[in-house]
């Protein structure tokens, strides 16, 4: 049995080093669906996939109100979990993901996932746009913390945060009493003590982790800027796109988390992106 299993096992991931899983499967039915038949049938253009990043404190169930409207719009949509364990193996975790993609991509991502699709999609000529929704754009040598303090208006200092070692390092956790105002003042309390209760912390190395060559430079960027953002203020934000020379910015009123409350926004500015 064990030899069976191997064996089917090799033959799998055989198949799989020959061609890409998700143009297979997920990506490929999106196709079909949206054009009535595969592109390389009809000539037809196939609608890029969306790749959905997140950050720290957080987890890709928080990109659902934005996958239910990308989803009814037609688009192949992808939403990883971000593991959080460094900007080199985040972004080395990421790259692997998007290699396995044929066709056009546009990545999304919010807070640090700016940081990792920054690295991630550097040299791969197929992503196509870059969205930053209320997210990091870092520069070569940027890094997370002097980007978050560069203009005044952040709340998440260091008495904001727990500190728990895990193996190999030390992650960081939004307190709770700091957590409804900082990271999700537009949400009912409720709703901000679940996702406190369930944030998925971030290796404290990201902090300080300075950034690789950004794919920016090379690749058209759109910018989500929430204006009363308590972690990232508003102006450093305009301050990434403006640099960044953003195709374009749009600033809406809303907390950190406005791929949550503002979840329209969001995915019409992806849409936008992706066409």
């Amino acid at each position: 049995m064990v030899r069976t299993l191997r064996g089917r096992l090799h033959e799998r991931m055989s198949t799989v080093s020959r061609r890409t899983v998700l143009a297979g499967t997920a990506a490929a039915a999106a196709a079909v669906a949206v054009t009535g038949s595969p592109a390389s049938a009809s000539g037809s253009r196939v609608k890029p996939t969306i790749v959905l990043v997140h950050g720290a404190f957080a987890d890709a169930g928080g990109w659902s109100g934005v996958l239910e409207r990308l989803i009814r719009a037609g688009y192949p949509v992808i939403a990883p979990a971000n593991p959080l364990r460094g900007v080199a193996s985040d972004s080395a975790y990421l790259a692997s993901l998007l290699a396995t993609v044929s066709g056009p991509i546009v990545l999304a991502a919010h807070s640090y996932g700016g940081v990792v699709i920054t690295n991630a999609a550097l040299g791969n000529p197929n992503v196509k746009a870059l969205v930053y929704v209320a997210a990091f754009a870092p520069d070569a040598g940027d890094d997370v913390f002097h980007l978050q303090t560069r203009f005044e208006g952040t709340e998440l200092t260091l008495d904001a945060l727990d500190f728990r070692p895990h193996p190999g390092g030390v992650d960081g956790y939004v307190k709770r009493e700091y957590f409804h105002r900082v990271f999700a003042g537009d949400l009912p309390r409720t709703d901000a003590d679940l996702l406190w209760a369930t944030q998925r912390p971030g290796d404290a190395s990201t902090l300080q982790t300075p950034s690789g060559e950004p794919a920016w430079k090379t690749i058209p960027s759109w910018f989500l800027v929430a204006r009363d953002d308590k972690l990232i203020p508003a102006q450093a934000q305009h301050f990434m796109a403006a640099r960044a020379q953003a195709k374009a910015t749009i600033a809406v009123r809303a907390s950190h988390v406005v791929h949550i409350s503002q979840p329209k926004a969001v995915a019409d500015l992806i849409e936008k992106a992706a066409r």
